[in-house]
This record gives C-alpha cells, structure tokens and sequence, in this order.
C-alpha cells in the first residue's frame, strides 16, 4: 500500500513527462485543466480575452518550467489552480494600477478590495468544482433551486438527516473561501 502522504501516481507521471518535453503530455494536461485554468482567471479578471491570455500563460509556464512544480507538495490540480491564481492576479493589479494612474480615480485600497473579492469568488469556485459531486448536488439545489433540505433530500433520494449533514459539510468548506490568505489549492509556494 503506498504512504498516506505519496503523491497521486498521475501527477508523478505527468510532471516527469513535461520534464522529458513530451508535448503529448501537455496536450492531456490542458483537456484536463484548461476549463478549470479559464473558469478560475475569469473569475478573477471579469474578462474572457485576460482569461484566455492567462490560460495561453499558465500552460507555457508548466511547459518552459515543469520542474517547478514538486509532486510532494500536493496535487498537479492543487498547484495548477494556485499558478493561475497567482498570474489572474498579478495581471488584475497590473490593469488596475495602469487604470488608475491613467485616470486618476480610484485608490490602491479599492485595487486591494478588488482583489481580495475576485480571490474569494475565485477561491469559492475552485472549492465548488473539487468538492465531491454528492455536496455539491445538495449546495446546487439548495442555492439555485431555492431548496430546503427536505425538498433536497427528495430529489436526491437520501434521508432528511443525510441531506442536512451534505448541505452542513458543503456550507462549511465554502466558508474557507474567506480565507484570502491561502489562494486555491494548496498553500504551498508556486
């Protein structure tokens, strides 16, 4: 049985074969990241042209610098999304400082507030897409159906206690999302 902490054999394999300059292998990892690279920028950035810029830059980045992402700190997802945010940001300060100094409006504490906003809407994301698919059933119906936990968990076929306790344990790991201190993913340095 492999160590609890041994990262997941794919992300292994993957970071290996963007080490050796296998272009299939980033081909597989944008199928599999692209959606999550794209969603995450433009929740940052408000912006599907900065959205695709910063998707074109993550995945030059993870092809120019494979090494630059260790399989023991966590997982390629974790890390992908923490690049992304890292860049999504970089860029929204950049736009934002340039609008600011060309016109004069605005302050460097409503840039900070911009950017703290679009790092939880972010965050919050990436904590709904990893979350497992039954949680997020419950939060989905709960929140865009307008759906108490009775109604939810009729629909879904579970027991009253069951879908209280899905809703419960799915409120609580999006309330980690107010966290700005720990960008998506990991907190472990990019």
């Amino acid at each position: 049985m492999a160590k609890k902490d041994a990262p997941p054999r794919w992300d292994r394999k993957m970071q290996q074969r963007l080490a050796r300059g296998e272009a299939a292998a980033l081909g597989e990892l944008y199928d599999r990241f692209a959606s999550l690279v794209h969603g995450l920028a433009h929740r940052v950035l408000g912006d599907e042209r900065a959205a695709d810029g910063i998707t074109r830059d993550v995945f030059a980045h993870l092809w120019e610098h494979p090494d630059a992402y260790d399989p023991k700190q966590g997982p390629l997802r974790s890390w992908v999304a923490t690049l992304t945010h890292r860049m999504a940001v970089q860029r929204l300060r950049a736009t934002e400082t340039a609008a600011l100094t060309e016109t004069g409006h605005g302050s460097s504490e409503e840039l900070e507030r911009k950017v703290r906003h679009a790092s939880v809407a972010a965050r919050a994301d990436y904590i709904v897409q990893s979350m497992p698919a039954p949680l997020r059933a419950a939060l989905e119906r709960a929140y865009f159906q307008r759906r108490d936990y009775r109604q939810t968990a009729t629909d879904l076929g579970i027991t009253e206690d069951e879908a209280r306790r899905r809703l419960r344990l799915g409120l609580q790991l999006l309330s980690t999302a107010h966290d700005a201190g720990t960008p998506p993913g990991h907190g472990g340095a990019v």
